[in-house]
Order: C-alpha cells, then structure tokens, then sequence
C-alpha cells in the first residue's frame, strides 16, 4: 500500500496554508480522496504539490502548470509535447526576466542620475548659503 499523507502533513512539510492546498485542489492540480470529511492524499498528489510549488517558484501560472499535468497524464510516463510545452514556457520566462533585469537597469541608471543632480543642486545652494548670510548681515547693518 502506497504512503498516503494529511492535508496537515502536507502543509507542514511544504510550509504552505492548508487553505493553500485547498485551493489548489479547487483548481485541480491535486485530487485527493475522501474518508469521511477527510481529504487523503496520495504520493502522486504530493509529488503534484511539490511540482506546483516549483512551477509557481518558475514564474508558471496555475493554468499552465495544470496543463503541463494533463500533458503528463495522457501519456503516464511524459512525452514530447509535454517536454516541447515546457521549454516553450522556460523560454517565455526567461524572455520575461531578461526584459525585467533590462528595466531594472534602466531604473537604476535613471536613479543615479537623479541623485547626481539632487546632490549638484544640495552644492550649489550650500555655496549660496555663506554669501547671502553676508549680503543680509551688511543690510542689517547698513539700516542700524
């Protein structure tokens, strides 16, 4: 008989909510059994939990990690498609963060510049400070 675990077991080895596998169950990506009220889980279900955490961690939505297990099923031992699906979508991702890190740049440097003309413009005022504290000192005392 295969190992079977809690909904609790689950949770607490993955650190995730109970609500969290629940509602990963509502999307269909885990099918657990029931025992009464119970939810059972296989070690199917609980490779598909760790599959799901990994292809969130990825950047993949539920949707296509849902996919990627429909894919799986059909065949039970993977396929090709499968396999071509899933570097379509390491190509997207990567695509993705390649864009971000370019933008991230892009923000830096407008940053840098940013804080060059801030600390020009603190300089200039600073420079400015000592002769008009004079100016108003020799008005001060031409009036008295």
């Amino acid at each position: 008989m295969s190992k079977t675990y809690s909904i609790s077991e689950l949770a607490s080895e993955f650190d995730l909510t109970t609500r969290s596998i629940r509602f990963y169950e509502d999307q269909e990506l885990l099918h657990p059994t029931r025992r009464g009220q119970t939810r059972v889980y296989s070690s199917k279900d609980r490779v598909r939990l760790k599959l799901t955490i990994r292809g969130k961690r990825l950047g993949l939505s539920l949707a296509e990690i849902r996919e990627l297990f429909e894919l799986w099923d059909e065949t039970r031992s993977g396929s090709k498609k499968q396999l071509h699906l899933m570097l379509s979508k390491i190509a997207e991702r990567r695509a993705a963060l390649d864009q971000q890190m370019k933008d991230i740049t892009m923000v830096q440097l407008e940053l840098e510049s940013a804080e060059i003309r801030c600390r020009q413009a603190l300089e200039e005022l600073d420079e400015k400070e000592p002769h008009e504290k004079q100016q108003e000192e020799e008005q001060t005392e031409a009036t008295d």
